[in-house]
């Protein structure tokens, strides 16, 4: 696709004197308000430099490059040189790239033959699956699709919460008062159950609790019978949880948990010990980061067990080794700030330059309208409820509006599932956030059944428009002077803007950059829909309307695609 800011950077060097052309392109600005022209060039800069008004080093400029066929006009305002692109060449550079490339619009090769490792949802196993864990889950599907759709080798992984003391906890309370059949029909809700059960008991008995830490002992040390409880705690709330991914859509290519890396963990903490980091404290081992402003990073308790952070040392440590990654991504809540600045500045004063390619991605927490979620105390929203409960009231809604639609109950799950993705998606994924049952399930306004009516509305005119027609503007091969309307050049611009769009949402870690572009493109075509008759009787006009139909069609798409919802043709 043509870039316009480094065309007209080109332009402008034969024009300014002084700079370079990537200089001039740093200053070349698109102005917020249309009228004052598609890009804009400010000389106050230059000022000095010529030793001139600036006003008049822009009339200076505007004289010398007006005659250019890339623009349509070209005016100096103060100290402004204000430049409108031809519409007809915009248009068909836009629209163009847009049809041809199809589902690849937007795609490129700058991450080609860089390793990008993506962690994110991570349950625990054996505890509710809840809609606290669709942050990382959906917020780290999409930062993995964006990144692999600009051509980055990346790698899933779904670090399971499966080692710790929770599972003594676990065991002891299957022990007292479990059944293997109930674990078997609902594990997760009767684990749960257990859980819950434990720390209530545990108030009136704190001997629960050294029973708990001696279980975990054994399972720390190969115990039979513990390990093979463990295994199957995990093995069955794996099978809960994929339910839940296969509902989102959501696969990983590892499931490599904290339990995987109990092993590697001694040679960490040995490597610390050579290198002179730890010190004791009260029979326990640390780093001292008081020089970092950090709090002490404890690395085993007094008794010798380790915590998260040694796992997550040994964790990176493993990850460069083996995959030699270019980026390491961490999408975590925010609530493990520190931890992150800790072990990461660890990993730092090991030696290890590519510490600084460890990336976390912080967000902000979920809360329930009643007060926060507590897993001892039993008070979740289990994330499968949530997603059935959307499928179903969407169900409902296709059914009472009497929707075209092929197959009510898959389009019920594409919207309804959507809907609860693009929700989570369309804010800042810093923001803290109240789950409320009647915003996720609201399909009004900017939400995702929005953009997805969109998509479908786009695919209803380009069905009613005929497969002739439909073809001749596939190929791209049109007269663009009919669509150089307002409405057609709002369009076009956000269509251009999407490659770039998905490159600032990768640097920024951030999808609602991309979803925040897509209900803007969706509003542009509704409002070309409802301006522009597109199935005229011109021929070459209704083919050009129809090459901008597809163009914004393959854009809402693909867009809806790096969210990881689908995009439905009737609804």
């Amino acid at each position: 696709m043509v870039d316009y800011r480094k065309k007209i950077a080109q332009l402008l060097s034969g024009a300014v004197e002084g700079l370079t052309t990537e200089e001039i392109e740093s200053m070349v600005e698109i102005p917020s308000d249309s009228k004052m022209g598609d890009y804009a060039f400010p000389c106050f800069r230059l000022a000095k430099l010529l030793r001139k008004a600036p006003p008049m080093i822009a009339k200076d400029i505007e004289e010398k490059i007006r005659g250019d066929a890339i623009f349509e006009k070209v005016e100096n305002v103060n100290a402004y040189v204000n430049m409108f692109l031809s519409r007809k060449e915009f248009v068909s550079t836009a629209v163009t790239e847009a049809v041809e490339k199809g589902d690849d619009f937007g795609r490129s090769d700058i991450g080609a033959g860089k390793k990008v490792i993506v962690e994110y949802s991570s349950p625990n196993i054996a505890k509710p699956f809840h809609i606290g864990h669709i942050r990382s889950t959906v917020i780290g599907n999409s930062i993995y699709k964006i990144y692999d759709f600009l051509g980055y080798d990346t790698f899933r992984i779904n670090h399971l919460g499966d080692y710790g003391t929770q599972f003594g906890k676990m065991i002891v309370a299957y022990r007292k008062w479990g059944n293997k059949q109930d674990v078997i029909d609902s594990p997760i809700k009767t684990l749960l159950s257990y859980y819950t059960k434990f720390h209530v008991e545990v108030e009136n008995d704190p001997s629960l609790d050294d029973e708990a830490r001696a279980v975990f002992a054994k399972l720390e040390q190969g115990s039979e019978e513990e390990v093979a409880l463990w295994k199957w705690f995990r093995e069955e709330s794996l099978k809960e949880f994929n339910r839940v991914y296969d509902m989102l859509g959501i696969t990983f290519d590892s499931y490599n948990g904290e339990s995987f890396y109990s092993d590697k963990m001694p040679a960490v903490v040995q490597e610390l010990k050579d290198k002179n980091l730890l010190q004791e404290s009260q029979g326990a081992q640390i780093v001292d980061l008081s020089e970092y402003d950090l709090s002490p990073a404890l690395i085993t308790k007094s008794d010798g067990s380790t915590l998260y952070i040694t796992r997550d040392i040994a964790a990176a440590l493993y990850r460069k080794n083996t995959y030699n990654f270019h980026k390491n991504l961490y999408i975590v809540a925010s609530q493990q700030n520190l931890h992150f600045q800790q072990w990461i500045k660890i990993i730092e004063l090991m030696g290890y330059d590519w510490a600084k390619d460890c990336v976390h991605i912080p967000f902000g927490l979920v809360s329930l309208e009643e007060g926060t979620m507590s897993t001892r105390h039993g008070r979740v929203v289990f994330l499968e409820d949530v997603l059935n409960r959307a499928v179903e009231q969407t169900k409902q809604v296709i059914i009472e509006k009497g929707v075209n639609t092929e197959n009510i109950d898959e389009t019920a799950k594409m919207v309804g599932i959507g809907a609860v993705m693009f929700n989570e998606l369309s804010n800042s994924r810093i923001k803290d956030y109240v789950f409320s049952w009647s915003k996720v399930l609201n399909f009004e306004g900017e939400t995702g059944p929005y953009v997805q009516y969109t998509h479908a509305r786009a695919a209803s005119v380009l069905r009613n428009a005929g497969e002739a027609a439909v073809a001749k503007a596939a190929s791209a091969k049109v007269d663009f002077s009919k669509i150089c309307t307002d409405s057609c050049i709002e369009l076009a611009k956000l269509l251009y803007r999407f490659p770039e769009v998905i490159v600032e949402a990768s640097e920024k870690y951030e999808p609602s950059v991309v979803t925040r572009h897509i209900v803007d493109v969706a509003q542009a075509f509704n409002k070309f829909y409802h301006e522009e008759h597109i199935l005229v009787d011109d021929e070459e006009e209704k083919v050009a309307k129809l090459a901008l139909v597809i163009a914004a069609k393959n854009t809402i798409k693909n867009g809806l695609g790096l969210l990881g919802i689908k995009a439905p043709e009737r609804m």
